[in-house]
């Protein structure tokens, strides 16, 4: 223990003398992220964000009014020291519960955040409207000083326990420079700008100790990933101070007794350590470790991340869910046994995304698209606004408990809007994830442009002086053929993604393939290129004795008949808690080495059921058409 302590010491030392005096410059990045907005999406991913709007997404504030509308939490309700107990909504935690006090600022902020982008990226008017109101209303609460956030004067950067200092400052900046990204409103711009120095001067770089604390919890290890205001800042300035500060925090994290250790770097060097944390954090918190490296270029750095990503990757389950339910607890991902949360579903899919924005590694492609089109729509309900916040792989029961059993008390495992019982966390980012995906989908590499993720869009953007306009025309994930239609004012270089599990491509442009894509020079005017990817039905193995099979980048589940029940309504007409049993339950096992074969989007294989031993066929579906189901066989 000492000898780790020492090093940590001794890494801080170094890290912190690399932000003062080195000068070396920040690492490049393989892409620029396009400004939010240039990407809007088409087809069905528009019309799911639509859905959405008119669902939980759009009236979340109705369906929560107390966490949301009465608690004016960054503006009158600001939390001070006579405040000790709020409702949050949760069941069973008591008064006096001081991790809780915060929470109502990542349910507002978060929720804020997915809508703000989501009636901007579908051109939903109204919602555009209620965006902009509340954004008005929120730079009103900015303190002369440039102070945003959730507490009084007598609280604020001087508590020394837990508290949501950087996690509330950091879920609401997100929403604030999404909103000036998308409108270019000067006033939310200088309001950030403001705000974000008002934290460095409070928490002055290698001269205070943020993350100090005594009994620390979740609001204070949440606060990391305020790097990511601080990387697009940065990315928005090209201010250094915005990367070393992001430095300065991750090396403060790793050097103290904080609730969430698994992102510290002692722990990701030692070997024997087996991930145990909150899920959510442990895979938010791979981005203010990537931040870190790219800041400083440290070896040692580069060695965690590249380690830390291999273990999530033994966290990871077929469909792409992270585990986490909501604890990883030192396992390993098991289709049936190991649940994920929606949250560390957005959060993950963040973490790829900072990932394959800065590293250009075609590998995070497939593993955003497999996390999106498969767990994180296959933990939506298909049909009804809700989501579930706990699910696995496997669905067998959705009662409540983890296929039935487990936790009585436990109650995540079900659909609902809002999911008030628990904690309306995983409700208000489901709203955030397709938002991020639509803004991944495309990137500015030098003056071409990369299709990163593929599916319905429209893109507007400039490269310098060269305006450039592109149409995705598709119905991908769920067909593999494109047309592009491109309008361009000058030559530029266009990169489409080949994804891994394409065997032969068809296309009526001229190519060359570069690492992972095909890369076209266009020509200006207007370009039409017509491109399709084939493929097979691919088998594969997982946890040794498990089989599950995809096509192109969906995994396929057999679905299992199931009997709804409702357990709660409502005010807002149309929104329940749903539950579901199994009508005949009934678990596969596949017969090796039996014929898999694709027809009328469906999988057929053979099988023998558990119940009857008899070798039957069955059908599978796309895991996002499926509440109750079975993946693994």
């Amino acid at each position: 223990m000492k000898k780790l302590i020492g090093c940590l010491g001794c890494l801080a030392f170094c890290l912190m003398a690399t932000t003062s005096s080195s000068g070396q410059a920040p690492l490049p990045e393989k892409y620029q992220l396009l400004p939010l907005g240039d990407v809007k999406p088409e087809g069905w991913i528009k019309t799911q964000m639509q859905h959405d709007l008119r669902g939980f997404v759009g009236n979340l504030d109705r369906l929560v009014p107390d966490l949301i509308v009465k608690d004016d939490i960054y503006g009158k309700d600001r939390l001070t020291e006579a405040v000790k107990s709020k409702d949050v909504g949760a069941l069973g935690l008591g008064d006096n519960h001081v991790q809780i006090l915060w929470w109502n600022s990542e349910t507002q902020s978060n929720w804020r955040d997915g809508f703000v982008r989501q009636a901007f990226l579908s051109g939903d008017v109204q919602a555009q409207q209620r965006a902009r109101a509340y954004i008005a209303g929120i730079l009103a609460t900015q303190d002369a000083d440039g102070y945003l956030g959730v507490y009084a004067p007598d609280l604020r950067y001087k508590l020394t326990g837990e508290n949501g200092e950087l996690w509330a400052k950091a879920t609401l900046f997100r929403v604030l420079l999404g909103y000036y990204e998308l409108t270019k409103d000067p006033k939310t711009w200088q309001a950030v700008l403001k705000a974000v120095d008002n934290v460095m001067v409070n928490y002055p770089i290698n001269q205070s100790s943020p993350f100090k604390a005594e009994k620390p919890f979740a609001g204070l290890s949440h606060g990391l990933v305020f790097t990511d205001v601080l990387d697009r800042l940065y990315q928005l300035t090209n201010n250094r101070k915005y990367l070393d500060y992001a430095l300065f925090l991750y090396t403060d994290y790793s050097k103290n007794a904080v609730s969430e250790t698994d992102i510290q770097l002692g722990n990701i060097l030692n070997d024997s350590y087996l991930m145990h944390g909150h899920g959510v954090h442990s895979y938010e918190h791979l981005r203010p470790l990537t931040v870190a490296y790219w800041a400083s270029g440290d070896a040692q750095l580069k060695q965690a991340l590249d380690r830390y990503q291999q273990r999530i990757i033994r966290l990871t389950t077929p469909t792409g869910g992270p585990i986490g339910d909501e604890w990883i607890t030192r396992q390993t991902a098991d289709a049936t046994q190991t649940g994920y949360e929606y949250c560390s579903l957005h959060e993950l899919l963040h973490s790829y995304a900072m990932l394959l924005q800065k590293t250009g590694n075609v590998a995070y492609t497939d593993q955003i698209e497999r996390l999106f089109f498969n767990a994180a729509q296959g933990a939506r309900h298909p049909t009804h606004s809700s989501i579930a916040y706990l699910k696995t792989d496997n669905s067998y029961e959705m009662t409540g408990t983890k296929n039935g059993g487990g936790d009585p008390k436990q109650t995540r495992y079900k659909y609902s809007p809002a999911h008030q019982d628990a904690a309306v966390c995983c409700v208000p980012n489901a709203g955030r994830i397709a938002s991020y995906y639509v803004q991944t989908m495309w990137m500015k590499e030098g003056n071409g442009l990369v299709a990163n993720l593929l599916g319905p869009c429209q893109l507007n953007t400039n490269l310098g002086r060269n305006t450039v306009q592109i149409l995705e025309r598709t119905d991908y994930p769920y067909q593999n053929s494109f047309v592009f239609t491109i309008k361009a004012q000058k030559p530029f270089l266009l990169k489409i993604r080949k994804p891994d599990w394409a065997e032969k491509i068809s296309c009526n442009y001229t190519y060359k393939s570069d690492n992972g894509y095909l890369s076209m020079a266009v020509k200006a005017g207007e370009t039409v290129v017509r491109l399709a990817y084939k493929t097979a039905v691919q088998t594969h193995t997982f946890a040794a004795n498990e089989t599950y099979f995809s096509y192109g980048p969906l995994v396929y589940a057999h679905p299992i008949e199931a009997s709804e029940a409702v357990i709660k309504t409502f005010p807002v007409t149309g929104f329940a808690d749903l539950t579901y049993k199994p009508a005949n339950p009934t678990t596969y096992r596949y017969v090796t080495n039996s014929p898999a074969t694709y027809l009328n989007a469906s999988i057929m294989v053979k099988a023998k059921n558990d119940k009857t031993q008899a070798i039957e066929p069955i059908r599978l579906v796309p895991v996002s058409r499926t509440i109750l189901r079975q993946v693994t066989f």
